[in-house]
Parts: structure tokens; C-alpha cells; sequence
């Protein structure tokens, strides 16, 4: 069979061009690469892709990561400043309260434990930019504004573990009351009254008498409400409450039939009080105009250790202190750490102020209230004002107790917050390093099915450039000739 020339000219163009595609391949591949498109290697490819897409999401979490340590380090930081304050604010309690100190002493602690309390309310505006740390996420508004006059508000009781174990019970045989609010007797005594029965208690019993019941092999609190068919309470019985305050219980029904007189009838949820004791009782009173109300809860029949029964008036005790509200919430900031199914519990990095804070009887659902935010990440800081409010008035007894018992509260509320935040630092730091270690296999992963063997591709293009020179040679001093004779 003949070969003409043009069959010759064409094969011959054919395996030159092919082998300068050769020689161009392994030309794109000096850039370190051997996948530059699906048909060069389409398993490899596929794999390539999706180690792609893995490296860019190890990539973003190593950032939210590095941004959720950098937003916990700054909130630390203001932390340990306010857990050294309160440990100053404990022993400034402490020394207020001891015996040898006269009236002006006790007021010049007082001084300085509100010069105190105004620093924390600064570390608490902590900012990192323009966010503040502890607004949840209300992050661009200042959370804690402190009044610049004082405010008559309500005096809590709080109570020590002890009283809080004894003294806890609500409706349904359950809860956790750390607090009680103080009232005024006619009869020139103090009493207690627990929100969450309605129950009234003498201050002897509070803060003494429970302990001679728990010695005498019993637990709990004699104090058990009476419902009606209704669920709402009316009543109690049992030895150790002096007395009930009707509407005060916790309810059976949820919202109850009939709504009862609770804490937030009488107080702003941050504790001011809404009552004005000069003025009279008006039953044709409007609530919702918040001018006047009851100066306090009612009467009560008291028997005393004689077995006597006296009717005592009973109103709510008030400080002038200064006030101090949270304007930001109770919402966490979420830094997604790792891949699968997300937890924005586990995820979270900032501590709002109720983590912070805390929230108190005037701000509880648990007291009648709803946590609204102006006292719930405030409570710390109040119960501080209150105890500067008690140093100024010179009040050492109530120092000795109640003043102790706050300050040892409100301490153990922020070394909370900081042993949380400071946990949740540690995991971050843990998934940082395991994120390097992801990204140093995914890079490894990477590298194996995309890597061009830079040995192997100088051989080969050193070999297909001699090919394809050759060729060209070749093909300069053959065909020219070969055609010539053909002619």
C-alpha cells in the first residue's frame, strides 16, 4: 500500500503536537501541582475537592477559635480585677462588723466599699472595640448604669446555706430560696417573709431558732400552705411561721385563677420601692398608675411565748441606697468550634451579667417576678450598694449577719462566672491545638493527591523536550526530501 505525502504530513503533525501536549502538561505541573482539571486525574480530583472544602472550614474555625480565646481572655482579665474586689469587699464587711468600731469608722468603710462597688460597675462596661463583654447580646449598649441619687429600696434577708436548705419550700414541695424580705412589726419587732409560702417568721427564729429544730433531728421548715379548690393559697399551717400574708404563697394553678399580691406589686424589679409609706391605702387604687399602693403586706396575729395573741401591722423594710440596672440580656454569643451538629450551649464565650451578677428576690420567677433584666445581672451589685447603704447608717449587728452572708454570696457569684468562663477557655484552647493537628493531616491529605513528584517531573520534561526536538529535527530533514523524490 502506497503513503502519500499528505498521509505523512498529517501522522507526522499528529505525533508532534501530541507530544508537545505531553511536553506542556508537565510543563503546568512545574507550578508543584498535578491536578489542574477534572481529566487529569479524576479520582484524585474528587479526593482534592474535598479535602478542599474540609481545609476551608478548619479554617474558619480556627478563627472563630482564636476570636472566642481573645473575647474569653478580655473578660477574664476584668473577672480576676472583680474577684479581687469582692474578696476586698468581704474583709471591708468583716472589719465593718467588728464590735470596737465606733459609728465613723464604720462609715468610712463604708466610703470606700462604695468607691468599690462603683469599679466593678466599670470592669462590668468592659469593652473589647465597641462590644461590650458582659451585654450578652446587646453587646453595642452599656450594661450597668448606676443611679446618681439613692433610692428607697426593698431590704432583702438573705440567707446563708444552712437557712437557704432549712427555709426552702414552695408549693409543690420543692425549691431553692436564697432570700427573704424583711418587714417592720408595730410591736417594734423584725420579721421575715418568705415569698414563696407567704409564710411570716420572727428574726429570732431565722437567724437562731432553725438551728435548735435541726439539732432536735428535723430537716426542713413545719410550714405547709393551704390551697383552695381554686389552687390559690389562703393559708398555712404548722409550728415555726408566726403568721401568713395573704396572696403571697406560691400558686398551685399556673397563671392562677385568682392573681395574688406579689413582690412586684411593691417593687420595681431592681427593688426601688413603688409604695410611698406616707400615704394612705386606697382600695379604688389603680396598680397600673404605680402612684400609691399598700405601705405594706397587712396585719398578722402573733403568739408569743406566752400564749398570747397581739394583731401586728406589718410593713416592708426600705434602704436609701444607690441603684444599679443591667440593660443588656441574658443571650449567649456563639463561636462554632467544630464540625457536626452545633451547640450553642457548648459553643458559647461571653458571660452575660446574670452569669456575672446574678438575680435576686426582686427579680425571680420563683418570688412572683418576671426576670426582666434591670435587676437579674444586678444583684450582686445592689446587695454591695445595700451593704455600703448599712455601713453609712452605722448598722454593725445587721453587718454581722446579713452584711457577711451577702458579701460571702455575692464573692462566690463572680468566682462562678470565672471558673465557667475560665473552663470553657480551656476547651477552646484543647479544640485550637486539635484544629492544628486537623489542619496539618488535611494539608498531608491535600499534598498526596495533588503533589507532582518534582524528581520524576524533571526526567520526564528533560525526556519529552529531547523527544520533541528530535521530532522537530527529524521532521526537517526528512520530509522535505521525501516529497521532493515523490515529485
Amino acid at each position: 500500500m502506497r503513503v502519500s505525502s499528505t498521509q505523512m504530513i498529517g501522522r507526522y503533525q499528529k505525533q508532534l503536537n501530541d507530544s508537545y501536549e505531553d511536553q506542556a502538561k508537565l510543563m503546568e505541573q512545574s507550578d508543584g501541582s498535578k491536578l489542574h482539571r477534572p481529566s487529569d486525574d479524576s479520582v484524585n480530583y474528587s479526593k482534592f475537592l474535598r479535602y478542599q472544602n474540609s481545609d476551608t472550614e478548619n479554617d474558619q474555625y480556627q478563627s472563630n477559635v482564636k476570636t472566642g480565646i481573645s473575647w474569653m481572655k478580655t473578660a477574664d482579665a476584668a473577672m480576676v480585677n472583680m474577684k479581687d474586689i469582692m474578696t476586698t469587699l468581704n474583709e471591708k464587711t468583716i472589719q465593718a462588723a467588728t464590735d470596737t468600731n465606733g459609728t465613723s469608722d464604720i462609715q468610712a468603710i463604708g466610703k470606700e466599699v462604695l468607691a468599690k462597688v462603683q469599679e466593678l460597675v466599670s470592669l462590668g462596661n468592659t469593652q473589647q472595640g465597641d462590644r461590650y463583654m458582659f451585654a450578652g447580646q446587646r453587646d453595642l449598649e452599656q450594661p450597668f448604669t448606676i443611679s446618681t441619687a439613692k433610692k428607697s429600696r426593698g431590704l432583702a434577708k438573705t440567707l446563708d446555706d444552712p437557712q437557704s436548705s432549712f427555709f426552702s419550700k414552695v408549693a409543690d414541695g420543692s425549691g431553692n430560696m436564697t432570700q427573704m424580705l424583711q418587714l417592720t412589726g408595730s410591736d417594734g419587732n423584725t420579721y421575715y417573709l418568705s415569698t414563696l409560702t407567704g409564710a411570716v417568721y420572727t428574726r429570732e427564729f431565722v437567724d437562731e431558732g432553725y438551728k435548735d429544730v435541726i439539732a432536735n433531728d428535723r430537716k426542713t421548715v413545719d410550714t405547709e400552705v393551704i390551697y383552695d379548690t381554686n389552687g390559690n393559697a389562703v393559708g398555712i399551717e404548722g409550728e415555726d411561721a408566726v403568721g401568713f400574708i395573704s396572696g403571697w404563697a406560691m400558686p398551685k394553678t399556673t397563671p392562677p385563677s385568682d392573681p395574688s399580691v406579689r413582690v412586684s406589686t411593691y417593687f420595681e424589679s431592681n427593688g426601688v420601692c413603688r409604695f410611698n409609706p406616707d400615704k394612705k391605702y386606697d382600695p379604688a387604687y389603680d396598680y397600673a398608675t404605680n402612684e400609691e399602693i399598700p405601705p405594706g403586706p397587712g396585719t398578722i396575729d402573733v403568739t408569743d411565748a406566752d400564749g398570747n395573741t397581739n394583731t401586728v401591722k406589718l410593713n416592708f423594710a426600705a434602704i436609701e441606697q444607690y441603684v444599679v440596672e443591667y440593660n443588656g440580656d441574658d443571650k449567649k454569643i456563639s463561636m462554632v468550634k467544630r464540625n457536626g451538629t452545633t451547640d450553642p450551649t457548648a459553643d458559647t464565650v461571653n458571660v452575660t451579667g446574670q452569669m456575672l451578677f446574678g438575680s435576686d428576690i426582686f427579680d425571680n420567677t420563683r418570688s412572683g417576678n418576671q426576670v426582666n433584666g434591670s435587676s437579674s445581672g444586678a444583684a450582686a451589685l445592689n446587695d454591695m450598694l445595700m451593704v455600703a447603704a448599712k455601713m453609712d447608717a452605722g448598722d454593725a449587728r445587721w453587718l454581722s449577719s446579713d452584711g457577711i452572708t451577702a458579701t460571702d454570696k455575692a464573692h462566690y457569684q463572680v468566682i462562678e462566672a470565672e471558673t465557667t468562663a475560665a473552663a470553657r477557655q480551656n476547651v477552646y484552647d484543647s479544640v485550637s491545638t486539635m484544629l492544628d493537628k486537623q489542619n496539618e493531616t488535611i494539608t498531608e491529605d491535600i499534598s498526596n493527591c495533588s503533589d507532582a513528584d518534582v524528581a520524576k517531573l524533571a526526567i520526564d520534561l528533560m525526556t519529552m523536550q529531547t523527544i520533541y526536538n528530535m521530532s522537530l529535527s527529524v521532521g526537517s530533514r526528512i520530509l522535505p526530501q521525501s516529497l521532493a523524490d515523490y515529485l
